[in-house]
């Protein structure tokens, strides 16, 4: 008989060799392990990865930058404004032509550099014909008048003590560095800066016409001048609350008390004729009606010309703009290179006619159905936070009322502020873009002054509708978003209802819930400013959302060998978790039966809203100073706390998306 056996016989004997050896022992185990704790799913593990995996992969981090969703969303928006500017260069008639007309004076580089400062010539001629210190006063009202404000500052904002109005406010402003401390501090860092601007000054005085033997005594008159009206200006961080730059006077007085200055005169060239401005810092107008009367009018006039050129030097001919970015761009703004010409006439013309833009915007981009939605979600998004304070359990039965009431007289704006400006205005032609920049800003200021002493202070924003925004108004109890901010991932009107409510209906909560969070208990139900929070209800409050504090302060801030900072976040991460509570809530009235795929739309909605990609040096610095944690813990940090989630994705609680029920934090829920 032969030894040679059947390969089969062989295979079966090494197969067995194999399951009988220590790895096969090691594998079974393994595998046994294996069936009775199974791999946690990337939906369970990291959402924000799962429901991002597509544009994560399209969109990888490149340069020193950072790219996102949302920023994604705004180039979108400054595309729609350009392509709504080109179409516009073929209107005939109206504001389209008056955009038209200023968009193509300034892609009109030729032309530009062909006007060099021709468009402040007139300017420089006004000023140059002063000859007493009686004649300064009416060259700042006129300079004011045409959007270029000199010495000081003056705008309409809401009045706090009738914030159904506006008043004029007179403050601080005339320098031409961003912070008066700058010409007085005398750290190292402080004079090199000092030192730029000295040689920015000398070149626009230069290019102003101020001869070259006459230029450093022209410079130091300017610093001069400055460095006085610093010396008399309120610290920055002193006007951070403000109520620190309000203070109501009567308007009749001002012509008496500040004799040089004429502020009278001034009110009635802006054409104001309120009973009452706000004049807070009276040491300050001292001091200008002072050198009105005590300052040759020549230190006057140099400083006059040089504020024209400075203020108009981006709208110039090539010489002009290339001083302008040598300090504004790379010295204060830390640029590297000057945007686009497209995008400098872009913002420009956002500057100046904004509002015009807007107008058009809204007309093009945002249709009434998408408007129309959008207060839908919101009103009910804004019910459903007055249903969940019937039913709070850490507020006292007073500031459950007060929010009660404030909820009550809750606004919602969407679009574009309410009612429309008066658009007739200089025609401005294609020959002059800097010309175009002076007829347009001398219209903004005009509306801007109307403001004031009206009733109307809910006509105002502080934003455009070009512009993408959602937020809260605490000033005003009102919640604005922009027409540029209804499209996806925002509000996507090709997504199902849910995925809706997910993106823009959690935004919206997140923001109400600032109305009646730790910054919202400042202002009450009639827009006082007071604390209608009792001691009891801050503790509650510190007690409820500090385990945010740990539980972010435990997500790794992603590229950085860092954690999220759980303490700066906190405040945040708390309306992200109440809004996400308030559009679910708001999304089961509104659908009671929603299917599986529904719930989980809109989590997926959420999610949508929060990729991004980010270079070490931008996560460094948003690591540092950002209030919001990064794009991957705004859609896993509030989600692991909603049960809903889990059973949504049936997600175990102690997983990374699922929380334990003890640990789990809620706001409104």
């Amino acid at each position: 008989m032969s030894n040679a056996r059947p390969l089969s016989i062989i295979l079966s004997l090494a197969i067995a060799a194999i399951l009988t050896s220590p790895a096969a022992d090691a594998a079974k185990k393994k595998k046994h392990a294996s069936k009775k704790a199974p791999e946690v799913s990337l939906v369970c593990r990291d959402f924000h990865g799962h429901a991002n995996a597509d544009w994560l992969k399209a969109n990888p981090a490149v340069g020193t930058g950072m790219q996102s969703a949302l920023g994604q969303m705004a180039q979108r928006a400054q595309q729609q404004q350009i392509d709504l500017l080109n179409a516009d260069m073929q209107a005939q008639a109206g504001v389209p032509k008056l955009l038209g007309d200023f968009w193509a004076s300034g892609l009109d580089e030729a032309s530009v550099e062909r006007n060099g400062a021709t468009p402040i010539a007139p300017l420089l001629s006004r000023i140059d014909a002063i000859r007493r210190g009686k004649d300064i006063p009416a060259a700042i009202a006129a300079l004011h008048q045409v959007g270029i404000p000199v010495a000081f500052n003056f705008s309409a904002d809401v009045d706090l003590q009738e914030p159904g109005r506006h008043i004029g406010y007179f403050s601080q402003g005339g320098l031409g560095l961003p912070d008066p401390a700058f010409y007085t501090r005398t750290d190292a860092d402080t004079r090199a800066l000092l030192a730029r601007y000295t040689d920015y000054v000398t070149k626009i005085l230069a290019l102003t016409g101020s001869k070259p033997d006459q230029l450093q005594a022209d410079a130091q008159a300017v610093l001069g001048l400055e460095t006085r009206i610093a010396q008399a200006s309120s610290p920055l961080d002193s006007l951070r609350d403000p109520r620190g730059n309000y203070a109501r006077v009567p308007a009749a007085n001002l012509g008496k008390q500040y004799r040089n200055l004429r502020l009278d005169d001034f009110l009635k060239a802006q054409g104001v004729s309120d009973g009452n401005v706000s004049l807070a810092n009276p040491q300050l107008f001292a001091q200008l009606d002072a050198l009105v009367g005590g300052i040759k009018p020549a230190q006057w006039k140099t400083y006059l010309r040089y504020q024209v050129g400075a203020a108009m030097a981006p709208y110039l001919s090539k010489p002009w703009r290339d001083v302008d970015f040598a300090f504004r761009g790379r010295v204060l703004r830390g640029e590297t290179a000057p945007p686009s010409r497209q995008q400098q006439v872009l913002d420009a013309i956002n500057l100046a006619a904004g509002p015009m833009l807007g107008r058009e915007y809204v007309g093009r981009y945002l249709p009434a159905a998408t408007s129309a939605r959008a207060l839908e979600i919101a009103t009910q998004v804004r019910d459903t936070l007055s249903l969940s304070l019937d039913r709070n359990t850490w507020m006292s039965p007073s500031a459950k009322a007060e929010a009660k009431a404030k909820i009550a007289r809750t606004g919602i704006e969407i679009g574009a502020p309410a009612g429309d400006l008066d658009y007739s205005v200089q025609p401005m032609g294609r020959g002059s873009f800097g010309g175009n920049m002076l007829i347009a800003s001398t219209w903004r200021h005009r509306e801007e002054m109307r403001r004031i002493g009206r009733a109307n202070a809910n006509r105002r924003w502080d934003v455009l509708p070009q512009q993408p925004a959602l937020f809260y108004d605490i000033a005003h109890n009102r919640l604005i978003v922009t027409a540029a901010m209804l499209q996806a991932p925002v509000l996507d009107m090709a997504q199902d209802a849910a995925a809706q409510y997910g993106a823009y209906g959690a935004l919206v909560g997140h923001e109400l819930t600032h109305g009646f969070d730790g910054s919202g208990r400042m202002v009450d139900a009639s827009g006082n400013r007071r604390d209608w929070w009792t001691p009891t209800d801050t503790a509650a409050w510190e007690t409820r959302t500090a385990p945010l504090v740990t539980q972010y302060g435990a997500y790794p801030w992603p590229g950085l060998g860092s954690n999220v900072n759980g303490r700066q976040t906190r405040d945040e991460n708390a309306a992200d978790v109440a809004g996400i509570e308030l559009a679910w809530d708001a999304l089961s009235s509104a659908q009671p039966a929603l299917t599986d795929s529904g719930k989980q739309a809109f989590f997926q909605g959420w999610a949508r809203l929060w990729p991004q990609q980010l270079s070490r040096d931008v996560a460094t610095r948003l690591a540092s100073t950002d209030v919001h944690a990064p794009g991957q813990w705004r859609t896993n940090g509030p989600l692991a706390d909603q049960p809903s989630f889990g059973k949504a994705y049936t997600c175990k609680a102690g997983t990374p998306m699922q929380r334990s029920p003890e640990q789990q934090v809620s706001i409104w829920r």
